[in-house]
């Protein structure tokens, strides 16, 4: 079994990509501050950018030879005008597809179409495809649209899209998917569904959140030679477990439990006590010392499925805990509202999740110790707002949680979110085999556990979305479907013992 834990995780850690996370003007200011600097037009990055999917397109796809290019009005069309110069000069078959007839581009995307031209090359404008009797594609290119898309895409756009998505063949997106805003990851109307993408100079933050993830399919990125300049911040930061694991350092020797955190946690109302036993379990499995559940008082001990799980005596001094967790099974009646109280009364370190967030909607606090993890749904009721302007922009969202009730705030979701006030991470693993319950309660007892054994908050939070994302990968190799919380635990033993 060691030997399998092993080779699951050398093959996972293999597709590493932590990269900082750029806005879509931020990758737009390196460009022309490169330029700059080395006294270079920028239509040289354009030139970069067509060899580099030239060059990529032949190392994933070395069997195609016809390949549908659409361009747009813009740099992104740039880009495969250039790409079909180059494929046609090795032989290939480029077919450039049009959104906008070459004599009307402007600047550098009207001198590679121009280029392309000369060079024997035509264009057939993207109205006319529907009426051709030309063979299909063995690979579809999308240089449609670029960085700049903010609103939703006209009737024409959204057609060629949906002719890109529906020839069944390999897509390759050119910088991110055509339709998708790069910097809130939503889909903007249509949006194409790429086999990979090619991100040029930085990786922009929309790519692995939200809409996003649906798009973009497996991400590579080239930086064209340009590289952020000293002091230059990105807007966020992609973090995975390779790129963090080497802070799980071994315990010294002379560690005892006493030293390795002791968690309360309170929630498991009646009929939902699987949930603070799911969070408690995670809490022990990520190396808690010891661990107590504060139940309802008529539910049965969790003892009696994990011994090591102990109860919640009454008169028992709460302050024994180092750190709180609130919310797992909480409910939503009387004894779940006295519970929240009580709980929020104490000044020890505290992770709030499920109801402990509704809870906390209903009667908002700021507090500087706390993690928040909430779902879209538990975020927009804390915000005030809908789910769907939650999702609109989960960034700007996830900052306006961390403003509002302080500490630090965990958005889940696909690329979920971690922002502690001045900086924001985003951990893109895990997988839908992860929508079912008692993932969330998981992670809460993932988070609790590091806080116990002295991570602050930040890297907590950071450290238990790695932590929870990975397991579920690794997981999730006997299929994502009907996957269950439960099957993460042996692997939360063994990815907080990376070195053993």
């Amino acid at each position: 079994m060691v030997q399998v834990f092993e080779d699951a995780i050398r093959r996972k850690e293999g597709d590493s990509l932590a990269q900082p996370l750029w806005r879509a003007e931020q990758i737009r200011r390196l460009e022309r501050r490169w330029a700059e600097r080395e006294g270079l037009p920028l239509y040289v990055l354009m030139e970069r950018a067509g060899a580099a999917l030239c060059n990529y397109a032949r190392h994933h796809w070395p069997e195609s030879s016809r390949w549908w290019i659409f361009v747009g009005p813009g740099n992104n069309g740039g880009d495969g005008y250039v790409l079909a110069r180059l494929a046609r000069r090795l032989g290939l078959e480029p077919l450039v597809i049009a959104a906008r007839a070459p004599g009307l581009l402007k600047g550098d995307a009207r001198r590679a179409a121009e280029e392309w031209l000369a060079s024997g090359g035509s264009v057939m404008m993207a109205d006319e495809l529907a009426h051709s009797t030309l063979p299909l594609p063995e690979l579809v290119i999308d240089a449609l649209l670029g960085t700049g898309v903010q609103l939703p895409l006209s009737p024409s756009m959204t057609k060629a899209v949906a002719t890109m998505n529906g020839q069944g063949v390999p897509v390759l997106a050119v910088d991110l998917p055509s339709g998708l805003n790069a910097d809130t990851g939503r889909a903007m109307g249509a949006l194409v569904h790429a086999t990979r993408t090619l991100t040029f100079i930085g990786i922009k933050q929309g790519m692995l959140t939200a809409d996003g993830v649906d798009g973009v399919g497996h991400l590579d990125w080239d930086p064209l030679g340009v590289g952020p300049e000293d002091g230059v911040i990105p807007a966020a930061e992609r973090i995975d477990y390779p790129r963090l694991k080497g802070l799980l350092v071994p315990r010294a020797r002379s560690a005892h439990k006493g030293r390795c955190g002791r968690v309360l946690l309170t929630g498991g109302n009646l009929g939902m006590q699987g949930a603070i036993l799911l969070a408690g379990q995670a809490c022990l499995r990520a190396g808690a010392g010891l661990v107590r559940l504060c139940q309802h008082p008529d539910a049965p001990p969790a003892s009696l499925v994990q011994p090591e799980l102990m109860g919640c005596p009454a008169g028992m001094d709460e302050a024994w805990a180092s750190v709180h967790v609130l919310g797992p099974g909480l409910g939503q009646d009387e004894w779940a509202r006295a519970r929240f109280e009580h709980r929020l009364a104490a000044p020890e370190p505290l992770v709030l999740d499920a109801d402990g967030l509704n809870w906390l909607a209903q009667a908002p606090r700021h507090r500087d110790n706390w993690v928040l993890t909430p779902h879209p749904g538990e975020a927009a009721r804390l915000l005030g707002c809908t789910i769907d302007e939650v999702e609109a922009d989960r960034f700007a969202a996830v900052s306006r949680l961390q403003r509002r009730y302080g500490g630090v705030v965990l958005l889940k979701g696909a690329g979920s979110l971690i922002c502690d006030g001045p900086t924001i991470a985003l951990c893109d693993e895990g997988n839908p085999g992860m929508a079912s319950g008692g993932m969330g309660d998981l992670l809460s007892g993932i988070i609790a556990a590091l806080l116990a054994q002295g991570w602050p908050a930040g890297m907590a939070a950071r450290l238990g979305a790695v932590i929870h994302g990975e397991a579920a990968d690794l997981a999730a190799a006997e299929g994502e479907r009907g996957m269950l919380a439960s099957d993460l635990l042996p692997w939360i033993r063994r990815l907080v013992n990376p070195t053993q």
